[in-house]
């Protein structure tokens, strides 16, 4: 994952794939390039009874009344703004004023069988003076399930961001000057789930396909040395996951057996993935809140691309983008390819219907994993999540996966400035983060480890989400000609994000964001630390006519380019049809 681009705009939209839960139901409800292990209740009744974090009893069943009561918000909307943006250091310092016009749709949408989730937003920029780097920008997210019949549902999401291109890349002016070094993605996935409980039996299935692209605007500079790797250009891919099994109750272990299979095609030097694993997972519980876990089953994958071809001087060729040009005249080369045994044990513990934490430690990719989860619902308001993950993973499939793991009521902040955006997704279950995918669209696999802590809380008056992280990229390019030490080369993320808002009066409302980013590079320089901030006052001085004055601040210190800050203010008015 590396830098997100943060620096150009106050909190970048990326995906975190991997497992955010570790543990995924019987019935599949998303595919993953991981074995999913067996999720059981193994001695908690139906309708326990937990203490909520307000300190009074809430049966399960309850919340889930409450949460099934229908809700159907469609709201779109025209808005017109006024922006001035400076450059307070680095660069030329300039001061940019323009104008923008932005159409739009917020919707939630709760009933029995239908959840959706959306954010879609158009926005065309009127410079006054100096031109700008970009005059249309389309950004949202959508995230929706449809229950088709009992068991079955159809499922599908698609996202709209900019990002960043390369993390070594100069930054550009925060959304508005220069693009050299961002894109637009797009991103979609379909498929449809299917999980029943048949007797003793749990059987499920799922089949997801997607497809994701990036538009570059111009190529990346990079200081002279610094080696080119191109960018993620575009891809298809197709997973699909099937399991059987019985929890434990008739037999004093409850068992799974599942298999799945993954393949995507990636644009830039023709890169294949293709994976398929079968494995058997049982679970025996030790006492009714505490089980022991653990599997095996074997795991192919291979993942090959085309070299890239070379200038007389030995040099890769980009295109006008700055991807790498395939060298169709040679034969294609395998960059990872692991084949054998797999294995993780661990232990999972559920002291209520609210809290769940699991851990595993295993074999793969020839090396060891390690991988876990926690997540605490701690009232019908407030909702914490950890994800320890490890996966082999691409550009490609972690849109897709990543779309997948978003939940159905999320709720993105968007930055009030330049409406990108936020750095995390929250819902009434928790939240997921977004940033690090989008921080470095590359066009190379690779081993993909970290961690994700992320909270979500309507604590009255304030509704707050926070979200931390740690992410590791390791790339796999081996026998990769004309650029020396990328594979095996590790970037790295660290992160934080805060958003935060709350009603001042009848009329009036607060909201405001936070975030900060780490990203060392093993491809030579490139190490960098963005942060920023923004705030927005909100004013309805008539039914559907809401007036907006906000401020934003963001900074960036960047390996061999000089530091920049900038500040930005802005009022508008928006009209909610």
């Amino acid at each position: 994952m590396a830098r997100i681009s943060l620096s150009r705009f106050a909190g970048a939209s990326a995906l975190v794939v991997a497992a955010l839960a570790a543990g995924s139901p019987a019935h599949a409800q998303m595919v993953r390039d991981e074995a999913p292990p067996p999720v059981v209740n193994f001695g908690v009744p139906e309708d326990a009874a937990v203490a909520d974090g307000a300190g009074d009893v809430t049966s399960a069943r309850d919340d889930a009344r409450r949460s099934d009561r229908p809700r159907v918000e469609v709201t779109p909307y025209i808005e017109v703004g006024q922006i001035l943006s400076a450059q307070l250091n680095g660069g030329t310092n300039d001061v940019l004023t323009y104008s923008t016009v932005a159409v739009g749709v917020e919707s939630q949408i709760a009933t029995r069988r239908a959840r959706l989730a959306a954010d879609v937003r158009y926005e065309r920029r009127i410079d006054w003076d100096d031109p700008l780097g970009n005059n249309d920008i389309l950004s949202g997210v959508v995230r929706g399930r449809f229950d088709v019949a009992q068991g079955f549902a159809l499922e599908g999401g698609a996202l709209a961001s900019r990002a960043s291109v390369d993390p070594r890349g100069g930054s550009a002016d925060f959304g508005v000057g220069d693009r050299s070094n961002s894109a637009t993605i797009y991103s979609v996935y379909a498929g449809p789930t299917f999980g029943r409980r048949i007797g003793d039996v749990d059987v499920g299935a799922a089949y997801r396909f997607g497809y994701s692209k990036a538009e570059i605007d111009a190529a990346t500079v990079l200081t002279p040395g610094t080696p080119r790797v191109g960018a993620f250009d575009e891809s298809t891919n197709h997973a699909a996951i099937a399991s059987i099994g019985m929890r434990p109750g008739r037999m004093p272990f409850g068992w799974r057996l599942s298999g799945g299979w993954d393949r995507e095609q990636s644009g830039q030097l023709d890169q294949r993935y293709d994976g398929m694993f079968g494995r058997l997972d049982l679970t025996l519980p030790v006492t009714p809140r505490l089980a022991l876990v653990g599997g095996v089953g074997y795991e192919d994958i291979e993942v090959s691309f085309r070299q890239p071809l070379r200038n007389a001087g030995g040099q890769p060729v980009l295109d006008a983008a700055g991807r790498l040009v395939s060298d169709t005249s040679v034969p294609r080369a395998i960059a990872f390819d692991t084949s054998g045994l797999i294995w993780d044990a661990g232990v999972l513990y559920r002291p209520s219907r609210r809290m769940g934490v699991e851990a595993r430690v295993g074999r793969r990719y020839d090396d060891w994993t390690y991988t876990g989860s926690w997540s605490f619902q701690a009232s019908r308001d407030t909702a914490y999540q950890l994800a320890v993950y490890d996966n082999l993973s691409t550009t490609g499939r972690q849109l897709s996966s990543g779309l997948a793991a978003l939940p159905t009521d999320l709720v993105i902040g968007r930055n009030p400035i330049d409406g990108t955006l936020g750095g995390c997704a929250f819902g009434q279950g928790g939240g997921t983060c977004l940033v690090p995918t989008l921080g470095n669209i590359t066009g190379f696999a690779f081993r993909n480890r970290g961690a994700v802590l992320s909270m979500s809380t309507r604590m009255r008056p304030w509704d707050v989400g926070v979200g931390f992280g740690y992410d590791r990229r390791t790339y796999k390019a081996q026998g990769i000609v004309g650029i020396p030490g990328l594979d095996g080369a590790v970037d790295e993320t660290l992160f934080a994000y805060l958003t935060a808002s709350r009603p001042i009066d009848e009329r009036t409302a607060f909201t405001g964001s936070a975030y900060s980013t780490w990203f060392f590079s093993g491809l030579g320089q490139g190490d960098t630390i963005s942060a920023g901030a923004s705030a927005a006052l909100n004013h309805e001085f008539r039914p559907r006519l809401t007036g907006t004055a906000a401020v934003a601040f963001n900074a960036i210190d960047q390996e061999g380019f000089d530091p920049q800050s900038f500040a930005s203010a802005l009022l508008g008015l928006r009209y909610s049809f």
